[in-house]
C-alpha cells in the first residue's frame, strides 16, 4: 500500500511501510468509506486481472492486521509504485461489473475535493445500500443445450424423462432455471443433472432480479398509460419554452431558472422537455423535494414520460438496488426522486430537472454533506447537457447566479387562465381582540374568515411549522423547562403519543406529574403547535373534518397520498400541517389560506431566515385561489412590517431579493463569499473546548499561508464559539464560521487545517462547506 495522506484523521489501523517486491502486472488505486483524501495501490494477482475495473468494488487487506474490507477501484495501471511501501494484494472482485460509471466517477471526485471529505465515503454514499449488498437478487442456476458441434460423438443413451426434458428445453430456445425446466417437464432435478453430466447441456450461474427487487406499482410504461390529452400551452409557457427547446435539440450545457409564479404551470414546462429528451432515446433525472414527492406531480409525470421509477425514502434496500440495476441497463427512462436522485445511474443522460430549487431537504447533512441542486449542476456541466432548475421562490444563490449571466431565467409572471394571485391580508395579532380565558391560537379575523369559507363549501389550508401539541413545559412554583436529557434544548408534548419528545435527537419521555426540580403540582404546558392547532379547530368547527399533515402523522407509507386524495375529493374540509403542505398542491377549491403564525424560524440565529420565512410564505400564499372561485390568504403576525412579510404578501419576489441581497453582501454572506462551517464536538465539555482553542491557532497558521501577494488574509473566521444549540445528543459542540471571496482560498485554508490538526481521542470535527443549518 502507498502511505495514505490523511484528510480528517490519522488512519491508525495502517501497519508500518515494509518495502518489498510484487511479482504483479497490474495495480488498482483503490478507496474506502473513510475520511481520507488518498487512494491506496494494490498489486491485481493474474486470476483477477480479468475481473478487475474502475467502478467495481473489491475486498483487500487494510489496515492494522490486515482485516478484509470492501472498497472502490478508482484505477488501473500498469505502472508499479515506487514509493517504497508495501504493496498488498487484492483479495476478490465483489461485482461482476461496474456499479459506478465512469460520469459519476467525475462527480464524485469532484465532490471529494469540494465538499471535503474522503472519495471512498461519497462513493459509499452514493451508491445505494442495496445495490452494495445486491439485495433484490439471488444467484440462480440455469441450463441451455449444447450446439451440435460440442456435443459428445457418440451421442450418449438418455431415458425417456432426459429426452423429454431435452425436447422441452430445445423447444425454449433460451435458458431455463434447472428448478423451472424440471416443473416444465414435470421431472426431478435429478433428470436435468443427468442431462448435464452427459455433456447434452450446459449449466451456468447468474444473478437475477427477484420479484421485491420490482416494485411495478411504482413504474408505469407509457404503452399501458390512459392517453395523453395535449394541452395547449399559454404565452408564456410558449415563450420559455422556445429556448429551452432549443437547448434540448442542439444539446450542451446550458442552465436555465425557471422562475414562474405559484400555478403559473411550470409543470407543464417540465413534462413537455422529458416528452422531448424521451423522444431522442435519452434519460431525464427530475429531482423534486422529499414532501411525498409531491404525489399530484408524479400522478402527471406517469403515462406520459416513458418508464418512470419514483424513488422515495419508504423504498426497500431491494427496491432501491433493483431501480439502480434497472436504470444502469436502460430499461427506465425518467428518475423522479429526492436528492439522491442526481446519481441515478442513466446510461445517455439528456436533461437534469430540479423541482423547487430553493428547497432547503436538497441539502443533505450527513458526509458528504452536498446540495443535490449544486451537485446536479456540476453533473449536467461535466455531461454537457441542459439542467432546469424551477421556483417560485428562488434561492438567493440561484438568482445571484442569474444576475451574473450563470444561468438563463425563463420567467412565467402570470398564473395559468390568467388567474389573480390571491389577496393577501396580514393580521397583527398585537391588535387583535383578546378572547377572555382560555388562549386560542386562531384569532377572531382568521376564524370568521373560515366560518365564512366552510359557509361557501370552500376548503381550507393552515399552516403552523410546528409539530406537538405543546412546546414549551415549565414550572410555574420555580421556574424548571422541561429539556431534553441529550440536547440543550425544550422537549414538546405530543398529546396523541402521551409523551414528551425531543425533535432534534428522537428522546422520549413520560409527562411530568409534578415539577422534577422541586416536585411542585406546577407544571405548565405551553406554546402551539400542529397537534393542538387540530384539537382547537375540532372544538370550534364541529360538523368539519380537519386532518392533520406533519412528521407525526405522514410516517407511514402512501399516508399522504390518502390524505391528499381525501381532501381532492371533498372529504376534508380543513387541512392542518407543517412545511410539507405548503408546496406543490393544487386544489381549485381552497379559497382560504391561513398562517397561524408567520413568524415561526424569522428570528433563528441564522442569517436566512428572512429568505426561508418569505419562501414558506410565498408558497403557502399560493395554494390559494388556483379554482375559478379565486381565493384569500390571511397572515397572523407579530411582526407585520418586517420586509419579508410585507413583501410575501405582495407576492414581490424581485423586491425581497434585491433587498436582501444588499443585506447579504453588506455582511459578506453568501451568495457574494464562500462560507464554510466547522464544528468541534466531543462527550466531554473540557475536551472539546481545548480542542476547539487548539484549532484557532491551526487557522491562523494556515491563514498566513494564503496571505496574498497583497499582504492581507482574504480569509474571515469567526470562532470558536458555543453553537447556538450547545449541547446536541450528547455531544458539547463548538464552532467556527470561514468567509472568503475565493472559494480557492477557503478550500485552501481548509485542506491546510484539516492536514495539520490531529484531534484528540474523543474529538470530532466536521467541515460543512456552503452549510444550511447554522444552529
Amino acid at each position: 500500500m502507498t502511505a495514505p495522506n490523511t484528510l480528517f484523521e490519522v488512519e491508525n489501523e495502517r501497519e508500518l511501510p515494509k518495502p518489498v517486491s510484487v511479482p504483479a502486472t497490474l495495480f488498482a488505486d483503490i478507496v474506502f468509506d473513510r475520511p481520507l483524501d488518498h487512494a491506496y495501490t494494490y498489486a491485481v494477482p493474474e486470476s483477477l486481472t480479468a475481473k478487475i475495473g474502475v467502478g467495481k468494488r473489491v475486498e483487500v487487506p487494510f489496515g492494522k492486521g490486515g482485516k478484509g474490507t470492501a472498497g472502490f477501484c478508482v484505477r488501473v495501471t500498469d505502472v508499479q509504485p515506487t514509493s517504497g511501501y508495501e504493496i498488498k494484494t487484492v483479495t476478490r472482485v465483489l461485482d461482476d461489473d461496474a456499479i459506478v460509471d465512469e460520469h459519476l466517477m467525475k462527480l464524485t471526485r469532484w465532490m471529494a475535493d469540494y465538499y471535503l471529505c474522503g472519495w471512498g465515503q461519497v462513493l459509499h454514499a452514493v451508491v445505494p445500500a442495496g445495490v452494495r449488498d445486491n439485495a433484490g437478487t439471488r444467484v440462480a442456476s440455469f441450463v441451455e443445450p449444447l450446439p451440435k458441434e460440442k456435443l459428445p460423438n457418440p451421442l450418449p443413451t438418455v431415458t425417456p424423462q432426459q429426452k423429454a426434458a431435452l425436447d422441452k428445453l430445445k423447444k425454449e430456445n433460451r435458458p431455463l432455471e434447472v428448478l423451472q425446466l424440471a416443473r416444465l417437464a414435470k421431472c426431478t432435478t435429478g433428470v436435468v443433472a443427468g442431462l448435464i453430466k452427459k455433456g447434452l447441456v450446459r449449466k451456468f450461474s447468474e444473478r437475477i432480479e427477484t420479484p421485491a427487487a420490482m416494485p411495478d406499482a411504482e413504474t408505469e410504461d407509457q404503452s399501458t398509460s390512459a392517453p395523453h390529452v395535449e394541452i395547449a400551452l399559454n404565452a408564456d409557457q410558449l415563450r420559455v419554452w422556445e429556448p429551452l427547446k432549443n437547448a434540448l435539440e442542439t444539446g450542451g450545457y446550458h442552465p436555465f431558472l425557471l422562475h414562474g409564479v405559484t400555478g403559473s404551470g411550470k409543470t407543464e414546462v417540465y413534462l413537455r422537455a422529458i416528452e422531448e429528451v424521451v423522444k431522442q432515446g435519452k434519460e431525464v433525472i427530475v429531482l423534486v423535494p422529499e414532501i411525498s414527492l409531491t404525489p399530484q406531480t408524479i400522478s402527471r409525470f406517469k403515462g406520459r414520460c416513458g418508464n418512470l421509477a419514483v424513488l422515495h425514502s419508504h423504498l426497500t434496500d431491494a427496491e432501491r438496488g433493483g431501480y439502480w440495476r434497472r436504470v444502469a441497463t436502460g430499461h427506465i427512462q425518467v428518475v423522479v426522486g429526492a436528492r439522491s436522485a442526481v446519481f441515478a445511474p442513466t446510461r445517455k443522460l439528456g436533461l437534469i430537472v430540479i423541482d423547487e430549487e430553493h428547497e432547503n431537504s436538497f441539502k443533505q447533512e450527513s458526509t458528504p454533506r452536498y446540495h443535490a441542486r449544486d451537485v446536479a449542476v456540476m453533473r449536467a456541466r461535466l455531461e454537457g447537457i441542459p439542467i432546469l432548475m424551477g421556483s417560485a421562490t428562488p434561492s438567493l444563490e440561484s438568482w445571484a447566479n442569474a444576475e451574473r449571466g450563470n444561468y438563463t431565467v425563463l420567467s412565467m409572471p402570470n398564473r395559468v387562465a390568467s388567474r389573480p394571485l390571491p389577496a393577501v391580508k396580514l393580521v397583527d395579532l398585537r391588535h387583535e381582540p383578546k378572547t377572555p380565558g382560555k388562549h386560542y391560537a386562531i384569532g377572531p379575523t382568521l376564524e370568521s374568515a373560515m366560518r365564512k369559507t366552510l359557509k361557501e363549501k370552500g376548503q381550507i389550508i393552515l399552516l403552523l411549522n410546528r409539530r406537538g401539541f405543546s412546546t414549551h413545559v415549565h414550572c410555574e412554583a420555580c421556574g424548571h423547562v422541561a429539556q431534553c436529557a441529550h440536547c440543550d434544548l425544550a422537549m414538546t408534548f405530543h398529546r396523541t403519543k402521551n409523551s414528551l419528545m425531543c425533535h432534534y435527537c428522537g428522546f422520549e419521555t413520560a409527562p411530568f406529574q409534578k415539577c422534577p426540580a422541586c416536585s411542585q403540582l406546577a407544571m405548565r404546558y405551553q406554546g402551539l403547535g400542529t397537534e393542538k392547532l387540530q384539537v382547537e379547530i375540532e372544538e370550534k368547527f364541529p360538523g368539519n373534518v380537519c386532518q392533520r399533515m406533519d412528521s407525526d402523522t405522514m410516517s407511514k407509507p402512501g399516508s399522504h397520498q390518502r390524505v391528499l386524495d381525501a381532501f381532492r375529493d371533498g372529504l376534508i374540509q380543513i387541512l392542518v400541517g407543517t412545511q410539507m403542505i405548503a408546496k406543490g398542491l393544487d386544489f381549485p377549491n381552497v379559497t382560504l389560506v391561513g398562517v397561524v403564525n408567520a413568524d415561526v424560524g424569522l428570528h433563528l440565529p441564522d442569517f436566512r431566515s428572512a429568505e426561508r420565512t418569505f419562501q414558506l410564505l410565498a408558497q403557502v400564499a399560493g395554494r390559494a385561489g388556483r379554482g375559478e372561485k379565486g381565493g384569500q390568504v390571511l397572515v397572523q403576525t407579530f411582526t407585520p412590517d418586517h420586509p419579508c412579510i410585507t413583501l410575501a404578501s405582495h407576492h414581490n419576489y424581485g423586491e425581497f431579493a434585491k433587498l436582501e441581497l444588499v443585506h447579504r453582501k453588506q455582511h459578506k454572506y453568501p451568495p457574494y463569499e464562500r462560507l464554510a462551517r466547522l464544528i468541534v464536538r466531543s462527550e466531554k465539555e473540557e475536551a472539546a473546548a481545548t480542542f476547539a482553542d487548539t484549532l484557532a491557532g491551526t487557522f491562523k497558521e494556515a491563514m498566513k499561508r494564503a496571505t496574498t501577494a497583497q499582504g492581507h488574509t482574504p480569509v474571515r473566521l469567526l470562532g470558536p464559539a458555543e453553537c447556538p444549540v450547545f449541547r446536541l445528543n450528547n455531544f458539547y459542540r463548538f464552532h467556527f464560521q470561514i468567509q472568503s471571496d475565493s472559494s480557492a482560498v477557503l478550500h485552501e485554508v481548509l485542506r491546510n487545517v484539516l492536514t495539520l490538526a490531529k484531534p484528540p481521542s474523543g474529538v470530532e470535527f466536521q467541515v460543512d462547506i456552503d452549510p444550511y443549518s447554522m444552529l
